[in-house]
C-alpha cells in the first residue's frame, strides 16, 4: 500500500483505546462530544454512522469482524477499573506481559478467528462484490496485532500474552530492534506509574524479555499484514482494484514495553500514533503525507469518496484534498484543517483524564482539571523517544497550547463530568450484585493483589464513594 498509495506520516488515535477510537472514527466526533469514556461507554447502537449514510445513498454495505464502537461491551472488569481509577489505591490489573512461542514453521494461521473474518471478507469479493451493479463499502475489523488473554494469571486477568509461532517471528530482524529507554520508577510522571503499576510492568524486566516481547509483537503485525495482502489480492484477481480505494488504519498503537508499559491507554507516541495508509483510483502512489490527521477524519472522507454532503457539525475533516494534493480552503466550506489533532483517554489503566494537543513539533499532555496534576511538553523533533519533560523550561509553550486545547474543549468540565459518571455508574453497579458485592468485586482482574487485604480496599471504596465531586461549570 505504501508503494501504490499514500502513507500518512503523523495519523493519531482520538482516544487510545479500543471501544471510544472505534466510536470516534465511526462517528466522526471527538470523545467528549459522543461521551464515550471508557471501553463500556460508546455509541447508542442505532448511532447513524458513515456506512449507514452510504448504505442509505445506493452503497452495497458489508462488515466483517471487530466492530466495538458501541456501549454494553468488554468485560465487567474492565469497566469497574475505569470508573474507580480515583479511588487511593494501587491494584495490578493485567497480566505480567510475556511471549509465548505457538506451533511450528508451517503455522500460518495463529490468530484463526480473525483469519476466518478475512477468509469471509475475501469470499464475499470474489463471489458477491464481483457480480454487484452499485458501489460497495466493505469493513473488515481485525483483532491482531492485540495481545492475547494470559490464562495463566487467572482467568479474570487480561492480555498480556504476546502470541506467534516460528513461520511469523522468522520474518522479524530480531537484531535491528532497539531496546527502549525507561526512567527510574521515582522519576516517573504520577499518571505514568499508575499506568505502569496497573499493567503488571513495574517488576524487573531482562533486555531480553522486552526485546523479545517487541519481536513478538512486530511477528503479529506480519500476521496482520498477511490478512491485508489477501484482501488486496482479491480484489486484484477479480479486477475491483483497479476501482476501489482501499484504507487501512488502527484504533490505537501497542507501546510494547516503551515508557515501561504495554498496551495502549497512553498519549505516547507508541500508543496513540496510528498507521493510515490509502490507495485507489485518483491517489498519488508513493506519497509521505505530513499533515497532521487522526480517525474522526474517516467519517467525511469514507462521504467525500462517495459524493454525500459532508455534515459541517463533524470534528474531522476529509482527507481526500490531501491525497489529491489540494489546497483545502478551495474544497472546504469549513476551510483548511486545524493544525493540531486532539486526543482524549477517560478509562482503565490512567488515574486521571488525560488530553493530548499535538501540533508541528509539540505534544502537550494535561491531565484532570488542569492544575492537580503535572502537566507533559515534549518538543517530538528534538525528543522523538518523549523522555524529557520540558513543561517547566516553556511556560508560554505551555500557556499557548493550552489556550489553544480550551478553545477545542472545556477539559476541566469534562474532567469532572466523567467523575461523576464513573461515581453513579459503579453505585448502581453495586446495587445490582446486593449481598454479592464483596464476593464479586474481589474477583475481578485485580484479585491477586485484592485478595490479600479485602476489606482496605473496600474501606478505600467506601471513602471515595462518601467525597463530594466539585462541579465546573467554567
Amino acid at each position: 500500500m505504501k508503494r501504490h498509495g499514500a502513507v500518512f506520516l503523523n495519523a493519531y488515535t482520538n482516544s487510545p483505546i479500543c471501544c471510544p477510537s472505534r466510536a470516534a472514527m465511526w462517528s466522526g466526533l471527538f470523545s467528549h462530544l459522543t461521551e464515550s469514556w471508557n471501553n463500556f461507554k460508546g455509541l447508542d447502537p442505532d448511532y447513524v454512522t458513515w456506512m449507514d449514510l452510504m448504505q442509505k445513498h445506493g452503497y452495497h454495505t458489508q462488515k466483517y469482524g471487530k466492530l466495538d464502537y458501541t456501549s454494553g461491551h468488554h468485560s465487567v472488569s474492565n469497566r469497574v477499573e475505569a470508573w474507580t481509577r480515583d479511588v487511593d489505591f494501587l491494584l495490578r490489573q493485567e497480566g505480567r506481559p510475556m511471549v509465548n512461542l505457538t506451533g511450528d514453521r508451517r503455522h500460518v494461521r495463529v490468530m484463526e478467528a480473525d483469519w476466518r473474518n478475512t477468509d469471509k471478507a475475501v469470499a464475499w469479493i470474489r463471489e458477491e462484490a464481483i457480480n454487484l451493479t452499485q458501489p460497495f463499502a466493505l469493513y473488515l475489523g481485525l483483532n491482531l496485532p492485540h495481545p492475547y488473554p494470559s490464562p495463566y494469571a487467572g482467568e479474570n486477568f487480561g492480555s498480556s500474552t504476546f502470541l506467534t509461532s516460528p513461520y511469523w517471528l522468522e520474518k522479524v530482524t530480531y537484531e535491528a530492534i532497539k531496546i527502549p529507554k525507561w526512567s527510574s520508577l521515582s522519576e516517573m510522571h504520577p499518571v505514568d506509574y499508575y499506568s505502569s503499576y496497573t499493567k503488571n510492568c513495574t517488576g524487573q524486566f531482562t533486555k531480553k524479555e522486552v526485546k523479545n516481547i517487541r519481536a513478538f509483537y512486530y511477528a503479529m503485525c506480519a500476521e496482520t499484514d498477511a490478512m491485508l495482502g489477501e484482501v488486496i489480492s482479491a480484489l486484484r484477481d477479480t479486477g475491483l482494484l483497479k476501482e476501489t480505494i482501499v484504507i487501512f488504519t488502527s484504533d490505537h498503537g501497542e507501546l510494547a514495553m516503551e515508557h515501561r508499559q504495554f498496551y495502549k491507554m497512553s498519549m505516547y507516541e507508541g500508543s496513540s500514533h496510528v498507521p493510515l495508509l490509502v490507495m485507489g483510483p485518483g491517489i498519488k502512489e508513493q506519497q509521505q503525507i505530513s499533515n497532521l490527521v487522526s480517525l474522526v477524519d474517516i467519517y467525511p472522507t469514507m462521504l467525500d469518496i462517495a459524493g454525500i454532503p459532508v455534515p459541517q457539525n463533524l470534528s474531522g475533516y476529509s482527507l481526500i484534498p490531501l491525497l489529491q494534493g489540494k489546497a483545502e480552503d478551495e474544497v472546504s466550506p469549513r476551510g483548511p484543517r486545524p493544525s493540531w489533532v486532539l486526543s482524549e483517554f477517560h478509562g482503565c489503566n490512567v488515574n486521571a483524564s488525560t488530553y493530548m494537543l499535538r501540533t508541528d513539533k509539540w505534544k502537550y499532555i494535561t491531565y484532570s482539571d488542569g492544575h492537580s496534576v503535572l502537566p507533559q511538553l515534549f518538543d517530538l523533533s528534538a525528543d522523538p523517544d518523549e523522555l524529557t519533560n520540558i513543561a517547566v523550561k516553556f511556560p508560554e509553550t505551555v500557556n499557548s497550547l493550552d489556550k489553544i486545547l480550551r478553545s477545542v474543549v472545556n477539559y476541566p468540565k469534562v474532567s469532572s463530568y466523567v467523575q461523576e459518571y464513573n461515581k453513579k455508574q459503579f453505585i448502581s453497579w453495586k446495587q445490582s450484585l446486593g449481598q454479592n458485592y464483596s464476593a464479586v468485586i474481589a474477583n475481578l482482574r485485580w484479585h491477586q493483589d485484592w485478595l490479600k487485604k479485602p476489606k482496605k480496599y473496600e474501606k478505600a471504596i467506601d471513602e471515595w464513594l462518601s467525597q463530594r465531586i466539585i462541579k465546573i461549570n467554567t
